[in-house]
């Protein structure tokens, strides 16, 4: 049994995390964190990773970045492993993520859908075989209340591309101030935010006359919420390191 602590527990991930934990026997939420302390399940709600009044087995973040200072700060004092689901993270936060994972186990991705993870590996394959001779484009689609831009998601799927092309691209993000030609050295990176859409991701392959687009929608918020919790399960009896879904698809 896994005794999870959610933090960002009163936000649409934290219940939704609970909600599926509910239907799952090998894991239970002993504890939440959050700055709105409304407690509406058999778990107390605290506003500040000190105020733990148990010991998790692992935490799950899906709260924002703002959060992450506290967290470390408590795991590292404790050694309770940190599962960071949350996007938007500075160059430095993430610097502090991986330093804390030479003490601590650390799962962190920019997305925990399976689907995503496998769409990964999918745009690595083709950027192997299409890369030099196919303009590539990432388009993701998001709700208008997602604050960063662009995704996560997008900035991990552009940057294994990149890596499985020897880094030898630039992204852009923006194209409307730029009276040029695109360059063949260009990975361009678009975000649409509009109504509730979960999140979409489009990577598209363009060449002479043909165009290969790998795509993946998410429906619901659940897929993430099943794989943080997955993520969870398995980080509990891990050692001090830096993990990523590719470790729980084995």
């Amino acid at each position: 049994m896994t005794n999870i602590a959610i933090c960002g527990a009163n936000g649409k991930m934290g219940k939704t995390i609970y909600s599926c934990i509910q239907d799952r026997d090998d894991c239970a939420v002993v504890a939440g964190i959050d700055l709105y302390t409304h407690q509406y399940a058999d778990f107390p709600i605290v506003d500040s990773p000190s105020k733990l009044p148990v010991k998790p087995d692992v935490i799950i973040d899906f709260s924002n970045p703002a959060s992450l200072d506290g967290l470390l700060e408590y795991c590292l004092s404790t050694g309770v492993p940190l599962v960071v689901a949350s996007t938007g993270y500075s160059d430095e936060q993430i610097a502090k993520i991986r330093n804390a994972s030479e003490q601590i186990p650390v799962f962190f991705t920019f997305n925990m859908s399976l689907g995503i993870n496998l769409l990964v590996q999918l745009a690595k394959k083709a950027a192997a075989v299409l890369g030099g001779q196919f303009d590539i484009e990432i388009v993701e689609k998001h709700h208008n209340q997602k604050i960063d831009a662009p995704s996560g998601t997008a900035i991990m799927l552009a940057n294994a591309i990149n890596e499985t092309l020897n880094n030898s691209k630039h992204f852009v993000y923006d194209r409307h101030s730029r009276r040029q030609k695109r360059e063949k050295s260009e990975i361009g990176m678009h975000a649409i935010r509009g109504g509730t859409i979960v999140g979409e991701h489009d990577i598209i392959f363009a060449g002479h006359d043909e165009v290969i687009t790998l795509s993946h929608s998410a429906a619901s918020k659940t897929v993430f919420a099943e794989g943080s919790i997955n993520a969870a399960v398995f980080l509990k009896d891990q050692e001090p390191g830096l993990y990523d879904m590719s470790a729980v698809l084995g």
